[in-house]
């Protein structure tokens, strides 16, 4: 039972469906955050101003439309690139939680407005993909990429070739 349990988890890691379809849940979920802020970048601006810690200049909304789209072809560095926006997005919600601030997370535009505790859920939806799909991406990511220099090196050593 064990080894099919051991098995099972083993297949999930190895596989590029799971990797595939998180990433580009992962990457839908920016782009269509980073494109709702471009459509209407003067609200997203006020709510963001409303924190009163992010001058306007510096608002990531375009970053984080290239991140998914970096991110949804699979682009070196583009995970690295939405972790740091994420770990962001924690630090700022958890700043406007704990200074019972009033306001809109600003995540995906003006439908968010009218929502009830839209800090916290952002808050705790961050966290979530901080804490476990990120983890999940750069894991999965390692040991496909260890299985494919595992068999490189295999057919190097089968073939007698001396050139790592």
């Amino acid at each position: 039972m064990i080894t099919k349990v051991k098995g099972m988890a083993e297949n999930i890691m190895t596989s590029p469906w799971p990797y595939r379809i998180l990433r580009f849940s992962l990457a839908a979920m920016f782009i269509y955050g980073g494109v709702m802020k471009l459509i209407d970048p003067k609200s997203f601006a006020r709510v963001i101003s409303s924190y009163d810690i992010v001058p306007e200049m510096l608002l990531p909304f375009v970053v984080e439309t290239v991140a998914g789209i970096a991110l949804l072809f699979d682009i070196r560095g583009s995970l690295a690139v939405i972790s740091g926006l994420l770990g962001l997005f924690v630090f700022v919600l958890g700043y406007g939680i704990l200074n019972d601030l009033n306001v809109d997370c600003g995540c995906f535009g003006a439908e968010e407005l009218a929502q009830q505790n839209s800090l916290r859920r952002a808050f705790y939806r961050d966290l979530f993909l901080v804490g476990i799909i990120v983890p999940y991406l750069y894991m999965s990511r390692w040991i496909r990429n260890r299985a494919v220099l595992t068999v490189r090196e295999q057919t190097r050593i089968e073939t007698g070739d001396k050139n790592p």
